[in-house]
């Protein structure tokens, strides 16, 4: 027989999305269980980017993939606090021309700077956003004067951080104990396999510690990942348009070479993005860690091979763009969803332009040389020599990566093309919601968490006021 739980509300997932959705619950007075598929851990049970977090934090061990020409290798957290504890927290709000094509296109009710600007100021009360104190290590000001060098502007880009501190102001800093405090429970471990409405309650069929488990709740919010969350859905029969639209932020990534120390140890972590370009692409900087080197210049060995003498002088670099269009779809008898991803031509032409100026800022920021994190691709040791480089993309050599995942269950009035209404209810869901990155209806170009948080507060105040309704 499965255990069983009755609470009030049940949030599917702890990351930023089912976080912030789970406190405001719980100070709401309404008895809240947050389900974690992954372990608690503190922040700190390991260090950040390192092998171990990896394969502790991460899902797959950081090893998922959606299939492609090129496919992409994406990321995800799998603990308490989700992504927000493995990433670096890079902040920013929506764009308002972002926000205004999400409002046209898909038809979103009050989703206007003016009108998402109290839910970004509540969260960013809660966990702090600060600038970098002080000049950026060299390794980030690299890119800024290789930018400014070329009259592209560059900004240093603000992070959930406490540099006071030094912590991260991840979900298991914020969020999650203001959950607790509250009242709230967090259930680790615990993965829900489907969700069905019943006695006009929603119940969940999970199992922990290999002990099937049933909860129902008067309110469910499903937040568990833009891939887990239209997976669940599916997987219950809830499928209109859902997992048809997942998009990434695809990266290219290059890595320079410079005479003098840029990379030194107990920096902070780099900052500088050059956003001139956006939304057709972006250009910043990646932790350079002799194992994330070793890891972008896998099919590059002439570069790969100074890591061991020279990592102090080599930065790892990134451009981006919103290119790749997903599915998410369920396979009996096999875990995790299959994601397949198709391109546009004209946006893959947009990223590698973008990894062109990506080499030239950094040979006008001074380096010695530059590999593009691409198989087959040489060494560079002059920006004249970036004119030698394919005229295209080589696609079946490709490396894409990507640590933003989201879209897969837009909202929106338009029910053509969109999963939830604006604030987040399943279509036919009677009562059911999302609260995570899924909702988004398309790339935001810069670093989504702040999008992702204030959405989620947004939506869960609508749906306390509506007790869920």
């Amino acid at each position: 027989m499965a255990d069983r739980l009755r609470v009030d509300v049940a949030v599917l997932g702890s990351g930023p999305g089912g976080s912030v959705t789970a406190a405001l619950c719980a100070e709401a007075g309404f008895q809240t269980l947050l389900l974690e598929e992954g372990p608690d851990l503190p922040l700190d049970a390991c260090r950040h980017f390192s092998g171990e977090e990896i394969v502790r934090k991460y899902r797959n061990r950081g090893l998922s993939l959606a299939f492609g020409k090129p496919s992409i290798s994406y990321m995800e957290g799998c603990c308490v606090g989700g992504g927000s504890e493995v990433n670096r927290g890079l902040y920013h709000r929506t764009p308002a021309y972002v926000l205004d094509r999400w409002a046209r296109e898909y038809q979103v009710d009050a989703l206007t700077p003016d009108a998402l600007a109290p839910h970004f100021d509540a969260c960013e009360a809660r966990a702090r956003v600060a600038g970098l104190p002080g000049r950026a290590p060299p390794l980030s000001q690299r890119l800024g004067d290789g930018g400014a060098a070329l009259g592209w502007d560059s900004m240093q880009a603000p992070r959930l951080f406490d540099y006071a501190s030094g912590r991260k102001q991840s979900m298991s800093e914020t969020f999650i104990p203001q959950f607790r405090r509250a009242g709230g429970e967090v259930m680790a471990g615990t993965r829900a396999l489907r969700i069905a409405r019943a006695n006009r309650r929603w119940r969940v069929s999970a199992v922990r510690d290999g002990r099937a488990l049933e909860i129902e709740a008067d309110g469910l919010f499903v937040a568990c990942g833009a891939v887990q969350t239209p997976a669940l859905l599916r997987r219950s029969g809830i499928r209109h348009n859902v997992g048809n639209s997942l998009r990434f932020h695809p990266m290219l990534k290059a890595v320079a070479l410079f005479s003098d120390a840029v990379n030194r140890p107990g920096d902070p972590d780099p900052v500088h993005q050059i956003k001139a370009f956006e939304p057709r692409f972006g250009i910043g900087c990646s932790i350079s860690s002799p194992a994330l080197l070793a890891l972008a210049l896998a099919g590059n060995p002439a570069m790969r091979a100074h890591i061991a003498q020279a990592s102090d002088r080599m930065g790892l670099y990134y451009v981006q763009n919103g290119s790749g269009h997903a599915r998410v779809r369920c396979l009996p008898g096999v875990r995790d969803p299959i994601v397949s991803v198709a391109h546009e031509s004209n946006e893959l032409e947009a990223l590698y332009d973008g990894l062109r100026h990506l080499l030239s800022a950094l040979f006008a920021a001074g380096a010695e040389a530059v590999q593009p994190c691409l198989p087959g691709l040489p060494m560079l040791r002059s920006a004249a020599e970036i004119d030698a480089l394919p005229a295209s993309l080589p696609r079946k050599s490709a490396s894409l990566s990507s640590v933003h995942v989201f879209a897969s269950c837009p909202m929106g009035g338009n029910q053509r093309i969109t999963a939830t209404d604006s604030w987040g209810r399943v279509h036919g869901g009677d009562g059911l919601r999302i609260a995570d990155a899924s909702l988004m209806c398309g790339p935001t170009i810069a670093n989504p968490q702040g999008s992702v948080m204030a959405i989620a507060h947004r939506n869960a105040l609508h749906a306390i006021e509506r007790r869920f309704a």
